[in-house]
């Protein structure tokens, strides 16, 4: 069985390549030819542990994920996202590998923002507003780099020090002639943006869809738990086109949808479709340059099973990871 760390995987994986291989994943997902169990939350007193599994037909792969989400962990030195992911042969269920599973959710979860706003955001998108410097936060600007050409990036983090490191690191990551501007609070950091990210662990929507203007595109893949909000009501009234990465995962996880809902705010008919219906041509994407687009993501166990399989497959062809006898 091969071991890779998060290391082999920044090496193996570069952005581009993860979008199309979570483009690809999302359609198979809506097209049936995944299996993908809800996932199984295990709650303690500082955290959530999530168990992960699913099968993608056209990887001829199988994966369970466990992942832990522990929020206090930065205080301890330790990131708030930490887990491992195993990769088995679908055909034999031969276990092929051991991966570190942070990173990968943080490169598809990325890539799956990117696949988004491919589809939904206007083309001519230059100006980001993001919520949250975590790891998510940095790459879904990843992502958003290698489609749009930007032009500024706005960050806000209720920890303004992790606003600074965050565009201290992007800057040399990202390049070019972007401007950065650490927010000062929530309206000056949506206010004339292009796409508005929202990447945190937050209980309460971060902004308000008051400040939206027609074309802005917005994405949420911070929350995943009922209790869990980042996107207001208003926000999703005021799309033309709220897009989800799974019906059944956001109807029983996203919390952003759920909570208007039973609130009697909204009613389900708000959500328009999932985005992988949008890649596969049946539902459309952005038609105007003046709509207001949401995505919404609580994050798939299929993106983690086919850019695994991929990375993978890339590992074993550059010689990369630590084989192990079990």
């Amino acid at each position: 069985m091969l071991v890779l760390s998060g290391p082999d995987l920044d090496h193996i994986l570069e952005m581009r390549q993860a979008i199309r291989c979570v483009e690809q994943a999302y359609a198979e997902h809506s097209a049936g030819r995944t299996v993908m169990p809800l996932r199984l939350p295990v709650q303690t007193e500082r955290g959530t542990t999530l168990l992960m599994p699913a099968y993608v037909r056209a990887s001829t792969a199988t994966s369970v994920k466990v992942v832990s989400v522990y929020e206090d962990n930065p205080r301890h030195g330790l990131p708030t996202v930490l887990g491992v992911l195993l990769l088995l042969d679908a055909d034999t269920g031969r276990p092929l590998a051991l991966m570190d599973a942070a990173r990968l959710t943080a490169i598809r979860t990325g890539a799956s923002g990117g696949v988004a706003a491919k589809y939904l955001a206007r083309r001519d998108s230059s100006v980001v507003a993001l919520f949250g410097a975590g790891v998510q936060a940095r790459t879904q600007l990843l992502a958003l780099s290698v489609l749009f050409d930007l032009e500024e990036v706005r960050v806000y983090d209720v920890r303004r020090a992790q606003s600074e490191r965050l565009v201290e690191e992007m800057t040399r990551r990202i390049g070019g002639n972007i401007r950065w501007v650490i927010a000062p609070d929530p309206e000056e950091t949506v206010r004339g943006a292009d796409i508005v990210v929202c990447a945190t662990t937050s209980r309460e929507p971060v902004f308000s869809g008051d400040w939206l203007t027609p074309g802005m595109h917005v994405t949420g893949v911070g929350s995943f738990t009922p209790t869990m909000r980042e996107i207001d009501e208003i926000t999703l009234r005021r799309a033309s086109r709220v897009v989800v990465d799974s019906y059944d995962a956001c109807w029983a996880e996203a919390g952003d949808l759920i909570r208007p809902v039973e609130e009697g705010l909204l009613d389900r008919e708000v959500v328009y479709g999932e985005i992988g219906e949008i890649v596969l041509g049946r539902k459309l994407g952005r038609r105007q340059d003046d709509e207001i687009t949401v995505f919404k993501a609580v994050g798939l166990a299929v993106l983690d099973t086919a850019v695994a399989a991929f990375a993978y497959r890339l590992a074993r062809e550059q010689g990369l990871g630590v084989e192990v006898a079990l």
